[in-house]
């Protein structure tokens, strides 16, 4: 039983590994053993004095003894040389004791300044990198020592004093180990001391193992078992001590280490607001993440055909709705911007959130040149609203949620560069005022954003609702299976640790325990009271003291780096950037590839042509259709007023004869004929002619607009731009609008062109007469076709086309022959037809077999009677060709008279005189807004990019797209590579 390595334990042994003494026991048992035989025989009356065992116990048990290890041997039989022996090897254990204490206590000193030293260093880290200014230091840092007090700076140093105070309490050590010196002395048992030794290393610990606890011996006295109550309260005493101290000691390293850093911003932002200031004169450059934020930017609208996806990294914020993704944002973003709501959705789409360090904490949208400066209220305030805008503005009617994606970016000093997105929360339920495939689109919007493979999960869940009801941790679990992206983020957990009735759950959860879900890492952290009105700063000190607090950390259930979303957004930084090292160079050649594609493509399709994408089309279509508008200016006067006089006649010229010519020469004098004219001639100034007049300039200049743009035939005219100028011109049209004000001018012109009788050389008067023969002929030409078909063909065109009359043809065929008949018995017949002669005409044809109704007589008389009437109009224009002599003596002694030449001279002087002022209305003030019209349409066209899209179209138009965006994206790719490996 004494020998050493024996299997068999004396009872004080046994003793040792009680089950009720919660020690974390990390020695082997069977070294133990030899310590536990000196302890039991030096103060057991059964022990057998013969054997030293002392010796070989201090041996075993200390750690710093140099002696070599080897077993008692059986002293001679002599019981006195046995007693001597004893005695002589108790100053060797008194010293060993006595060196054992020392070397801890140096150890302890040694491992204390370690940690000290290693303090430092990490602060010295997080100082800025100013290798980036050596070339401006002879200027720099002069002017730098003039802006910052650098003994001050020095004087804010840590003390020794303050760095002593990190070190391990000493008297504190002390004590523990003169109480265990004592516990040795009287002879109690082992468990307390190790317990009591060890209580620094199970703070330390980070292990989840449960701490090895001994048995009791059912064979010890009950003064032993009083003994071991007494020290196991005052273990555990001394246990509680031991971990407030090293919790008081670690939150003031971690007071220093923030107020070293916010030291350090403070220097930081010094710099670069000299940086802006202009200390040195060449062009700061980018930074790193804004140089891969507008990467993103581009990948965002970039549609691509070859398979090329968008897999750069960004980090993902999915979870619950209402489970506090925004609100994890914000606290990395350290400002309070996006519109916060009581229980209802407020994220309707996708945020991209571009952090980075700057000297002024401001945020800015990718779209917009106006900063918003978030240490202001009102600007916090502003930007939350224009926010709000953009999502509300992005969904779609009909829709609750929008992919559309919302850029922005946040500077300010101390933040962690990283590109966040965050999504619309995860529903369960579609509630009233939603759309039906709300649910549907928030899963496609998450899952789109989370397939990608180098995208960085981050998780959040609601730690203050039960954890079964969540409904992210599915849908991640789906994306990410073996979570080797994915960062768990549980929220409100000083909720969770009021509200749970067992706090271990909140354990399981960050442990990876309960959830199916893998992760990378897991925290806890808290967003705040749930206080729409509290301030970054507020939440901080909130979180700080609640997890300074709290017994989830103060039991170990929490490590110290799981907590707070200072550690959270430290190590997301550090994921993220880690992923972006390794996939952006693939990705980069991924899109190389891809732009080889696309330029063989190209070559072999448009060999010609240059690459323009759609912007460039376009604004090449704009500066064709210009021209072509200007050439509308360009016009000679001659050729608007040709025009003008044409169309306007061809508008006015039936009513003229049927209206007003006709009319006028029923009458039996030349009096009743001047008279009838000047009363229809106001009517129809008065009334129409204005309107029409001012139509017909407008349709006039439509068609000269639409000429031009279909006949435009420059050098490099293209069939693309087809489909963008039929649409330039319909809209430029219907935008025009007439000036009303010319209507009234051209009425009193008209009608004093028209009062004008005086025809004042003989020019004028054959003009008259030729313009009169041409309309007449005109007319009589189309009078005849509009007899032949009513009464059909005649016998030649029967017998040479094979053609018949209809029954109806027939009938009209009869009906003019009988009314033939009549006017050459009646030449001075009137317009119309009285009812007896049409009864006579009837009863004539009924006679012959005919049956005919009184309309069609009359109908058919119409038509007669206007080429009788014609035919002598034209008979007498011809007479009245001499008759200018007369027209002079104002028809005195002469049967000859010419007023209806005089009315045609008339109505082609008004034609002359209002195609001139149309022209001028047209050269100088319409073409000149058609113009305008033009341009802005261009202009609206040119800011509305789907209308773009819908007028040029065609795979030689997106190739070129997306040649461009290609093109773009690798040149930025290296570009972000090539600083990034320059990045220390």
């Amino acid at each position: 039983m004494l020998r050493v390595g024996s299997r068999v334990a004396c009872t004080a042994c046994r003793n040792l590994v009680s089950t009720n003494m919660g020690v974390r026991f990390r020695v082997p048992l069977q070294k133990l053993h030899p310590l536990s035989r000196a302890i039991h025989h030096r103060y057991s009356a059964n022990a057998n004095p013969q054997r030293p065992p002392h010796r070989t116990a201090a041996r075993h048990f200390t750690s710093m003894s140099r002696l070599p290890m080897r077993p008692a041997k059986p002293p001679p039989g002599s019981g006195g040389h046995g007693y001597q022996q004893q005695r002589n090897f108790w100053v060797a254990r008194l010293a060993a004791r006595l060196l054992r204490l020392r070397y801890i206590l140096l150890g302890s000193a040694v491992g204390g300044g370690y940690t000290a030293k290693k303090t430092y260093e990490e602060w010295k880290d997080l100082l800025p990198d100013f290798s980036e200014y050596n070339w401006v230091i002879p200027d720099f840092i002069w002017e730098l020592s003039e802006q910052i007090d650098l003994e001050k700076l020095a004087k804010a140093l840590p003390e020794i004093e303050e760095i002593a105070k990190l070190l391990p309490d000493m008297d504190k050590i002390g004590e523990n180990f003169t109480f265990l010196k004592s516990l040795l002395s009287s002879g109690l048992s082992l468990g307390s001391e190790v317990k009591g030794a060890s209580g620094l290393h199970l703070l330390l610990e980070t292990s989840g193992d449960p701490p090895l606890k001994a048995t009791d011996s059912p064979a010890a006295g009950t003064s032993e078992s009083s003994d071991k109550q007494y020290k196991k309260s005052s273990d555990r005493e001394k246990l509680d001590q031991l971990q407030e101290e090293l919790l008081r000691t670690q939150m003031r390293y971690q007071r220093m280490l923030e107020r070293l850093e916010k030291e350090n911003k403070e220097l930081r932002k010094v710099v670069l607001q000299k940086d802006d200031k202009g200390i040195h004169q060449r062009k700061v450059k980018k930074s790193l993440i804004d140089m891969y934020s507008e990467v993103l930017d581009i990948l965002s609208d970039y549609d691509s055909n070859y398979n090329t996806q968008d897999h750069l990294p960004r980090v993902v914020v999915v979870g619950d709705q209402s489970a506090g993704k925004t609100s994890v944002l914000e606290m990395i973003a350290q400002a309070r911007i996006f519109p916060r709501g009581s229980g209802e959705m407020m994220t309707r789409s996708p945020v991209k959130v571009t952090l980075s360090e700057g000297p002024h904490h401001v945020a800015m949208f990718k779209d917009s040149g106006r900063e918003f400066d978030l240490s202001k209220e009102e600007d916090l305030a502003a930007l939350r609203h224009e926010i709000e805008l953009r999502m509300r503005k992005s969904v779609k009617e009909g829709q609750t949620v929008s992919p559309e994606t919302i850029s922005l970016s946040v500077k300010g000093p101390g933040i962690q560069r990283m590109v966040l997105v965050d999504l619309p929360g995860v529903i369960s339920t579609v509630t009233a005022g939603m759309a039906a495939d709300t649910k549907e689109t928030i899963f496609s919007i998450s899952k789109a954003y989370m397939q990608n493979p180098n995208a960085i999960i981050l998780c959040i869940q609601d730690g203050s609702v039960d954890a079964e009801r969540s409904i992210v941790t599915d849908l991640v679990s789906q994306m990410d299976p073996q979570g080797k992206r994915t960062i768990f983020v549980l929220t409100k957990v000083d909720l969770a640790e009021k509200n749970l009735a067992s706090p271990n759950r909140i354990q399981q959860i960050v442990e990876g325990k309960l959830f199916p879900m893998k992760a990378l890492g897991y925290f806890a952290v808290v967003t705040g009271k749930g206080s729409s009105g509290e301030s970054i700063e507020s939440i901080k000190d909130y979180e700080e003291d609640f997890f300074q607090n709290s017994r989830l950390l103060r039991e170990g259930m929490l490590k110290a780096h799981q907590v707070t979303t200072k550690n959270l957004s430290l190590a997301v930084s550090d994921c993220f950037w880690k992923m972006v090292r390794e996939s952006v160079e693939q990705q980069a050649d991924a899109f190389k590839a891809s732009r080889f594609n696309l330029e063989t493509e190209w070559k072999n399709n448009y060999p010609r042509l240059r690459e323009l994408d759609r912007n460039e089309l376009y604004e090449k279509a704009k500066n064709e259709i210009l021209d072509e508008v200007i050439s509308l200016s360009q016009v000679t006067p001659k050729h608007w007023e040709a025009i003008l006089q044409k169309k306007l006649w061809e508008r006015v010229s039936t009513h003229v004869i049927e209206n007003i010519y006709l009319p006028a020469a029923q009458t039996m004098n030349s009096g009743t004929f001047n008279t009838t004219v000047d009363i229809k001639l106001k009517q129809w100034t008065d009334k129409q002619l204005p309107h029409k007049a001012l139509e017909v300039a407008w349709e006039t200049l439509q068609e000269e607009f639409a000429r031009f743009m279909a006949e435009y035939k420059g050098k490099d005219q293209d069939d693309i731009f087809d489909k963008l100028k039929e649409a330039v011109k319909d809209e430029s049209i219907k935008r025009h609008k007439w000036n009303e004000m010319a209507m009234d001018s051209l009425r009193v012109i008209q009608h004093n062109a028209l009062e004008d009788r005086s025809i004042t050389d003989k020019p004028q008067w054959d003009a008259a007469i030729q313009f009169m023969e041409e309309t007449l002929q005109s007319r009589l030409k189309d009078t005849d076709s509009v007899i032949t078909d009513m009464v059909g063909p005649d016998w030649k065109q029967r017998w040479l086309g094979w053609t018949n009359r209809t029954a109806e043809q027939h009938v009209r065929n009869e009906t003019k022959n009988e009314l033939e008949r009549l006017l050459k018995l009646h030449e001075d017949h009137t317009a119309y037809l009285a009812n007896d002669e049409v009864t006579t005409v009837r009863k004539n044809l009924e006679g012959r077999g005919v049956e005919v109704d009184p309309v069609l007589i009359k109908d058919t008389w119409h038509q007669l009677y206007r080429r009788h009437f014609l035919q002598k109009a034209l008979a007498h224009c011809n007479l009245c060709k001499r008759g200018f002599y007369y027209y002079q003596r104002h028809f005195v002694d002469s049967e000859l008279e010419c007023n209806d030449v005089v009315l045609f001279w008339r109505i082609q002087r008004m034609l002359g005189i209002t195609a001139n002022t149309l022209r001028q209305q047209l050269t100088n003030t319409e073409v000149r807004r058609l113009e305008k019209n033009v341009k802005e349409v261009l202009e609206d066209f040119g800011e509305d990019t789907e209308k773009k899209m819908q007028l040029i179209t065609g795979r030689r138009v997106q190739l070129a797209e997306d040649l461009k965006k290609v093109r773009e994206i690798q040149e930025k790719l290296e570009a972000f590579i090539e600083a990034l490996h320059k990045e220390k």
